[in-house]
Order: C-alpha cells, then sequence, then structure tokens
C-alpha cells in the first residue's frame, strides 16, 4: 500500500470527527468533558476545511475536529480531508465517523502528500491514517500512484524530460508490469508516421512513436493514446515567451496515459491495453516543418499545415490512425491540445469529445463520483468545413479562430473510424493548490476513466 496509509487494525490512531454546523453539537456532546470543555473554550467554528486539535491532560492529541459542507450541499469537496495531511502534526490517524465519502476522503490524503522532489527534499509530514473499514487500501493506493506517476513526468522540466527520457518512463513501467516494449523512430518513423516526423524533425531529440502492450489474448481491447510533445515553442510559428513558460507540461496527455495504464495494469482488469505515445519536441531550426508545407497522414489523408503550433494534433493523427487498426473496443486520447478548451470550460474542467452517447454517460457520472469531472462538447459537424483546404484534404486549422477546442477534434476524428472513441482536452495543471490538488502537474480525467473501465472489466 501507499506508505500514507496503515492496517487498519495497526496501532492506536487519532480520531479525526468530521463535523458540520448541523452535526458539531451532536457530536462534540459525545466526547469527554475536559475536552469538550476546552473546544468550547476555543471558539472553534465547524466551518468547511477549519481543524481543532484537542490536546489531553498530559499534552498528547485526544482527537481532531475537521469542518465538512453540511450533507445537503451540492458542491460539496469530497476532497476537502486531503489537507490535513499539511496541517497535522506527525503521527497514526483514523475517521472516527465517516465523512461523506470515506473512500475518496482517503484517497485525498495519499493525493494531498504528494511532493516533486527530485531537486530539493521534501518537506517531513509523517501523517498516516489507518484504511477505513469497508475501503480498499490497495485499490486507492494503485490509484495514487498512478496520478502520483502522471505528476513526477509534468513536473519533470525539459532538459530531463525529452523524448529519450519519456521512453526510458514508459519502458520501466511496462518492464513493472510485465507488458511488451517496442519502439518506432529514424527512416521507419518517417515512412509510416510522417506526422510525427515532421513535427518532430526540427528538434536535435529524435521524435518517435512508443507503443506498449499487456493483458490477455481474446479479452476486449482497450488502446490509450497521449499526446507526448515534451517541448512545444510553437514551432516557425512561435510561441510568446509567456506562452512557453509552461511548456514543458505539453506532454501531460503521454504522462496521463501512463499514469491510467498504470491504474489498470495493476488492478489486472480484463482488458488487453495497447498505449501508443507519439513522443516529440516542436523546435526551432533549418530542418523545422513549415507553414503551408503538405504531408500524407499515415491514413493516406493530406494534411496542410496552417500552423506549425498546432502541432499537437498532427502526431495524435498518425498515432489515432494506427490505433483504428486494430479495431478497439475504445479508443481514449489525452492532449494538452487548445487553449480554447481553457476558453471555454478554465484550467479544472477537461473538454471530452465523444459520438458514443452510452460512454458519454457512463464516463461523466464516474467524473463525477470520483470528483475528476469533464465537460462534454459537441463534435459539431458543420465547423468540418472550417479545416478546408484548397490543395490538400484538409488543414490542421481552421480559419477565423473560433471554435478551436471543436474544430481540433474535429481534425482528430478524420483519422478515427471506431465508435467508442473518446479525445479528452486536458489542462494537466494547478494554477493553485486544493485539498488532494497541490499546485503544479496534474493527472486529470485519469480517476475517472480508471473508475469506468473497472466497473466495466474487473
Amino acid at each position: 500500500m501507499h506508505p500514507i496509509f496503515s492496517p487498519a487494525d495497526a496501532a492506536p490512531a487519532i480520531p479525526i470527527l468530521f463535523v458540520n454546523a448541523a452535526t458539531f453539537e451532536e457530536i462534540v456532546a459525545g466526547i469527554d468533558e475536559r475536552e469538550r470543555t476546552y473546544v468550547r473554550s476555543t471558539g472553534y467554528e465547524p466551518k468547511p476545511g477549519r481543524h481543532l486539535i484537542v490536546p489531553k491532560a498530559d499534552g498528547t492529541i485526544a482527537g481532531v475536529l475537521f469542518g465538512i459542507e453540511a450533507e445537503n450541499e451540492p458542491n460539496k469537496d469530497l476532497l476537502r480531508p486531503g489537507q490535513l495531511v499539511t496541517a497535522l502534526p506527525p503521527g497514526l490517524y483514523r475517521f472516527a465517523n465517516p465523512p461523506h465519502d470515506a473512500r475518496l476522503a482517503a484517497l485525498s490524503f495519499a493525493l494531498s502528500a504528494y511532493q516533486f522532489t527530485r531537486y530539493r527534499k521534501a518537506e517531513k509530514h509523517n501523517v498516516q491514517l489507518a484504511v477505513p473499514p469497508g475501503i480498499d487500501g490497495d485499490d486507492i493506493s494503485r490509484i495514487a500512484e498512478g496520478v502520483y506517476l502522471t505528476r513526477d513526468l509534468i513536473n519533470t522540466p525539459s532538459n530531463d524530460m525529452g523524448p529519450d527520457e519519456l521512453e526510458s518512463a514508459a519502458r520501466a513501467l511496462a518492464e513493472d508490469h510485465g507488458a511488451s516494449f517496442d519502439v518506432t523512430r529514424g527512416n521507419a518513423l518517417a515512412r509510416d508516421y510522417p506526422l510525427i516526423q515532421a513535427v518532430g524533425m526540427g528538434s536535435p531529440r529524435a521524435p518517435r512513436l512508443i507503443d506498449i502492450t499487456w493483458g490477455q489474448v481474446g479479452d476486449p481491447k482497450v488502446t490509450l493514446v497521449g499526446k507526448g510533445v515534451c517541448f512545444d515553442t510553437g514551432g516557425l510559428d512561435i510561441k510568446p515567451d509567456t506562452g512557453m513558460l509552461n511548456m514543458k507540461k505539453d506532454m501531460g496527455g503521454a504522462a496521463t496515459a501512463l499514469g491510467l495504464a498504470h491504474m489498470i495494469m495493476s488492478a489486472k482488469l480484463k482488458v488487453q491495453l495497447r498505449v501508443l505515445i507519439p513522443a516529440v519536441e516542436n523546435s526551432v531550426s533549418g530542418t523545422s516543418f513549415r507553414p503551408r508545407d503538405i504531408y500524407t497522414s499515415r491514413k493516406g489523408i493530406t494534411v496542410e499545415i496552417g500552423n506549425t503550433d498546432a502541432e499537437g494534433r498532427l502526431v495524435l493523427a498518425d498515432a489515432l490512425a494506427l490505433a483504428d487498426d486494430d479495431k478497439p473496443a475504445l479508443i481514449a486520447d489525452f492532449a494538452t491540445l487548445t487553449g480554447a478548451a481553457r476558453v471555454a470550460l478554465g484550467p479544472e474542467l477537461p473538454a471530452a469529445f465523444t459520438d458514443d452517447e452510452t460512454l458519454a454517460t457512463e464516463f461523466a457520472a464516474a467524473g463525477i463520483a470520483e470528483q475528476d469531472p469533464t465537460w462534454r462538447l459537441p463534435l459539431y459537424k458543420p465547423y468540418e468545413a472550417m479545416l478546408d483546404s484548397k490543395v490538400a484534404d484538409t488543414n490542421n486549422v481552421s480559419t477565423g479562430g473560433q471554435g478551436g477546442a471543436i474544430t481540433a477534434a474535429l481534425f482528430l476524428k478524420k483519422f478515427v473510424t471506431a465508435k467508442s472513441w473518446l479525445h479528452l482536452d486536458v489542462f494537466a495543471w494547478n494554477n493553485a493548490a486544493k485539498p488532494g490538488r497541490p499546485e503544479g502537474a496534474e493527472c486529470q480525467t485519469a480517476r475517472g476513466l480508471f473508475a469506468m473501465l473497472s466497473k466495466r472489466y474487473s
């Protein structure tokens, strides 16, 4: 299990009492009289996120009060209890009464404990939680491990996370789970995946396609595709300095796919899993691809380059065409693809696209239940005309600049015939810290999709 968790029957643990305005008096009435007097003397108010450490006569901790939302509050933050990880002194704690969702509250302890420590020492918290009764500690641990993997990969700066290093991380994951691993690069990449080669050929760090396969023949095929642009300058249509500052996270789709793959393989879901990652760096040089260049994709569709900063959809197009060849039961792609999705939905709500109504319903419900929400946007067919080119089958960008997340999704749809295709336009970053969601890299949509897949295939 994750090191923050302890078995439920471990040494005596300090109780955490969850309270709100409606339950406060009843819960406090049930504790020791001396401790009750102390609580009243502090003037503590059970507002969401407020905690109070209640001492014993000898100075040790008798218990902790923690404020949560009322039961009928429609916008409850089910991850809120995770903020206790950095607020409490070292010790082993337990939930004395159930919060709104004990499983998510426990998971949030692990998610809140995350620190990116590659370049600096970790802060010591030494807080542990006894796994609540009825909660599968191994399950929430594998989810936390997948999230940590995703966060670590995204947080790593591009000087230490180029295509080579992303390949090494994917290879290590495959080896950990006994999965098969293959990489296509060089002449074979240029021949079979021309769009991936085009985007990456301006960098001295060679582009490649990473291919992981795992599972038993005969089980349903599930293929994950992750955008692995390890740094995006914008190419010859270069970004301004402010737009380039956070581009180490442009491989967030690949990192998300790998984090989800860990969850799936660790849980041993009954699927044939395939993970495809086009790993490139979009750089500026004499060999960079250019505006108005035309390339023939793996699928045979010719693509005019309207903007070299719309490179993510190009590398995904070739990878999706390969994924589609297998005719899997589900294709899901993850990509930090458009600023338009952020303008429409903000940083915390990834855009989801699919024409599969059953998939849309199941995935949306799982995301809400896991506090990993998305919002479905339409694959509005009339907007395909915005991608028209007078010299090729399609342009990689739309005219006019409106509906950018939708037109990007419609571009990708040209390379997929599978009905059960899910495109996720993620931000992969927390601009500000919240319980369970530290500032910096974030694994969006993977927990929701894992919950849906677990329900289907466990």
